[in-house]
Formats: structure tokens, C-alpha cells, sequence
């Protein structure tokens, strides 16, 4: 058996250590064989249990933009536990919450003025999904109940985000789920080679948000409750919207009568160079769901957004004053520590300029991460803001190895990047600064070129 890849080797465990841990989406025997620990983390950088430093290529998992170990956030959450460290999520409140909802209303488009609570961005896409049946049920059209997703969308692992969502991997293994039905992704042909957002035309181009038509005409707009979509995808390889394409959607369900919701778990908080992928793009949704960035990746916490339209439905429909209008929510809602590090890192998203860091550094990963394009294996490159996904050539007969064997390659030079599916994917902290992400870039090309 090879050496284990950054082992805790310092320290003493017995035989079966590791057995306990079933591992959230890795391969257990693999990681467990070979264990790659993080020890500790700070700025850009992560420290293995065996002392040596890694690059932060993904910002943790698209949530870290703001570097790791940031003082102003570890003093937040510090003294919010030893002064409230929880409070009931129903039938109470606390002032944390309300101050933080009006700082993210702050940010959002215009409209969108309801937030609504959960723990995670799983949570949150369930959560606006049940909340887009629910109110069609209180605006008496109870038969409104299909939500339409997309191909290649990623909207957490809940039951009603997997029935949405277009990644096989996360769908097969686990049968019927929600009543749903799917559009066709926007990822161009491989070998494309798209800088930002691809134009228009073409047969990968806006047109492909009519077929959003086709599923109306299927199953009649009187059944269908909602469109969700990521404004870009991140897990499955960043996928990016033509020109036109979201505006579409946005018309189309407006003439039609179905709610938008964009899942900005990941576009959310400045990975656009904007606040929200919803102004990156210039399209406005009826629900806008959020997570990751939002606290820095410090709590779990995650956001849904509503129209006040949406939030007002509710309050007509509610009964008497003291009944419950939206029966859901989670026992971490509004959680008072995930506050206090949500208002901590918006502070330093201001304070720092942090979406004017990701416009400025846009451009030079843009280019650092195409010229990877006559690498071996490279067989598409798409980018936008601070993200960016690689496609890999399949190797015969197993499509996942080559990112593998890529990812844990560049483990070995000092760098942590995700591999996914078919792709490599990037999203370096906002505060990286140009040497590292060309570093970053040119590890990346050694590595697919070591890569059989």
C-alpha cells in the first residue's frame, strides 16, 4: 500500500480510528487508506496534520472567499456563545436575526425583501420549493404542484433538491423522489472554450430557454409551481448562461404565471463580483435562495429570499393572528451564533471591497485559467467571475479517474482543488492575489500533463 497522503502521523491512533466516520460525498475506502487531515487554516491557506501548507483553490467548498481564521469573524462568534449560544428558532426571537435580514435585503435586487432561515443550502432549496407550492395552495390554485429543474443542476441533497437537480450521481442511487421535470443544460460543446458568458446564438445559445415552452405545453402551466435554477452552476463543472438565456426564463415564467427561483448558494455574496448572481446577470427571480459565502463558511447557515407579494400571501391566508402561516422551519433557523458571523462577514465584505477584489482579479484568472487550454486532457474551460470549470478528456472506460489523479497530484504540490464528475473546478479567495493564482494555474498545467 502506497504512504498515506497527509496523514496525522504525529499523532497516536488506534487501529480502526477512522471507522466511525461515514464521509460526506467522498470515497470512504479510498480517503481512509490513504487520509489527507487538515490540521488548522488561515487566510488562503489550509495546514495538513503533517505541516505542510495547501493553496485554497475552492475556497473551501465556494464558501471561504474571504480568506480562513479571519480575527473580526472569530471574535464575533466568540462573543456571541458566551452571550447567547442558542435560543428557540420558534415562537422566539432574537436581535441578531432581524439585524441580519435587513443587511442581506440590503443587498438583494429589489423586491426581494422576505428572509426566511435554514441551515444549510440544501435546506434552503426545499425550503423555497415548498414555499412555491404552498403558495399556490393559498392562492387557491392547489394544482400547481410540479417544479421543473435543470440538467447538470446542483440544488443540495434534501429530497426535493435532488428531484430538481440534473446530476445522475446524486439521483440514481436513491429512486422516486419529488414530482419534477427538467430543462436542458447550457454547457456548450467540448472544445468551446467560452470566456464569461457564451453569446446568444446558436444552437447552445438563449434559444435553449424555450424548451421551457415545450414542458408548458406538457404539462400545462396550471400544474407547474416553480422554475429553479442556478444563475452558473458550480458542481457541475460552472456552468455558464448564454446571453439572454436567464431573461428568457424570466419572461417566460412571467407570462405563464410560474415562479423563478434562483439557487445562489454559490453566485451569492461576491463570487460574481456582484452581490448576487441575480445582479450579475440583470435578471430578477420571485425567490432567491443563499448559503456558503453568506457567513464566510464560519456557521451553517443558509437564507431564502422572497418577494413581498410571496411573504404577504402567507399573512392573508394565516387564520388568526397567533396561528402558524408557513409550517416549516428547522431547530438551527436563524441560529443567534450563524447570525453573528453572517453580519461579521458582510462587515469585511465592505470593509474589504471584496466584490471590487473580484472584478479586478476576474480578468487575470480568466486568462491565467485558459491558458491551460493546450494542456493534455483539457477538453473545454469555462469561467465566470472567480470560478471556473475544467472538463476532462475521459480516460478509457473510467471518466472520473483523470480529475482524481489531477486533484490528488496537486495535493502533493501544495494545492487543494476539487474534482467532480468529468471537471476540475476552481474558485480562489477574493483576497488571492495574482502571483498565487498563477501559481495556482501553472501547478494546475504540470499536473494535467503528469496526468496518464
Amino acid at each position: 500500500m502506497t504512504a498515506p497522503l497527509l496523514s496525522n502521523s504525529d499523532v497516536p491512533h488506534p487501529p480502526g480510528w477512522m471507522d466511525a466516520h461515514w464521509m460526506a460525498f467522498s470515497a470512504n475506502r479510498e480517503f481512509k487508506a490513504q487520509p489527507r487531515m487538515i490540521a488548522s487554516a488561515e487566510g488562503c491557506y489550509y495546514t495538513t496534520a503533517d505541516g505542510r501548507r495547501l493553496f485554497d483553490g475552492l475556497s473551501g467548498l465556494w464558501c471561504t472567499g474571504l480568506g480562513h481564521a479571519r480575527k473580526e469573524i472569530v471574535e464575533a462568534v466568540s462573543r456571541q456563545v458566551a452571550t447567547l449560544d442558542y435560543s428557540p428558532a420558534f415562537q422566539f426571537g432574537h436581535p441578531l436575526s432581524f439585524e441580519l435580514a435587513n443587511r442581506i435585503v440590503d443587498k438583494m435586487p429589489a423586491g426581494l425583501n422576505r428572509v426566511f432561515y435554514t441551515g444549510s443550502g440544501s435546506e434552503s432549496a426545499d425550503t423555497a420549493l415548498k414555499m412555491a407550492r404552498a403558495y399556490w395552495r393559498a392562492k387557491g390554485q392547489a394544482s400547481k404542484t410540479r417544479l421543473i429543474g435543470r440538467a447538470k443542476g446542483y440544488h443540495g441533497v434534501n429530497f426535493g433538491g435532488i428531484s430538481v437537480g440534473g446530476i445522475a450521481g446524486n439521483r440514481k442511487t436513491f429512486g422516486q423522489g419529488v414530482e419534477a421535470d427538467h430543462l436542458p443544460h447550457t454547457q456548450p460543446p467540448n472544445g468551446s472554450f467560452h470566456k464569461g458568458m457564451p453569446p446568444a446564438e446558436g444552437p447552445h445559445g438563449a434559444a435553449l430557454a424555450d424548451e421551457l415552452l415545450q414542458l408548458i405545453a406538457l404539462h400545462d402551466a396550471s400544474n407547474i409551481a416553480a422554475v429553479i435554477v442556478e444563475p452558473f452552476s458550480g458542481s457541475a463543472g460552472v456552468v455558464i448562461p448564454p446571453v439572454g438565456y436567464l431573461q428568457r426564463l424570466r419572461d417566460i415564467c412571467t407570462a405563464h404565471n410560474i415562479l423563478l427561483i434562483f439557487d445562489e448558494v454559490i453566485t451569492g455574496f461576491g463570487r460574481t463580483g456582484q452581490w448576487t448572481g441575480s445582479a450579475a446577470f440583470g435578471v430578477v427571480p420571485d425567490m432567491l435562495t443563499g448559503a456558503k459565502q453568506v457567513t464566510n463558511g464560519v456557521q451553517p447557515l443558509g437564507i431564502v429570499v422572497a418577494k413581498q407579494e410571496i411573504y404577504d400571501t402567507f399573512m392573508e391566508q394565516g387564520g388568526p393572528g397567533y396561528m402558524l402561516e408557513f409550517p416549516h422551519g428547522y431547530t438551527y433557523s436563524a441560529h443567534p451564533v450563524a447570525c453573528a458571523a453572517g453580519l461579521a462577514s458582510l462587515d469585511l465584505l465592505e470593509r474589504d471591497s471584496a466584490l471590487q477584489r473580484v472584478r479586478e482579479l476576474s480578468p487575470v484568472f480568466e486568462t491565467a485559467v485558459h491558458s491551460l487550454r493546450t494542456a493534455k486532457h483539457v477538453a473545454d474551460i469555462r469561467n465566470y467571475g472567480l470560478a471556473a470549470g475544467i472538463t476532462v478528456a475521459p480516460a478509457p472506460g473510467e471518466p472520473a479517474k483523470r480529475p482524481y489523479q489531477i486533484a490528488m497530484d496537486m495535493v502533493r504540490k501544495g494545492y487543494y482543488v476539487r474534482y467532480g464528475g468529468d471537471t476540475i473546478q476552481l474558485a480562489p479567495p477574493f483576497i488571492s492575489t495574482e502571483a498565487e493564482i498563477q501559481s495556482l494555474i501553472a501547478a494546475l498545467g504540470d499536473s494535467f500533463n503528469a496526468t496518464a
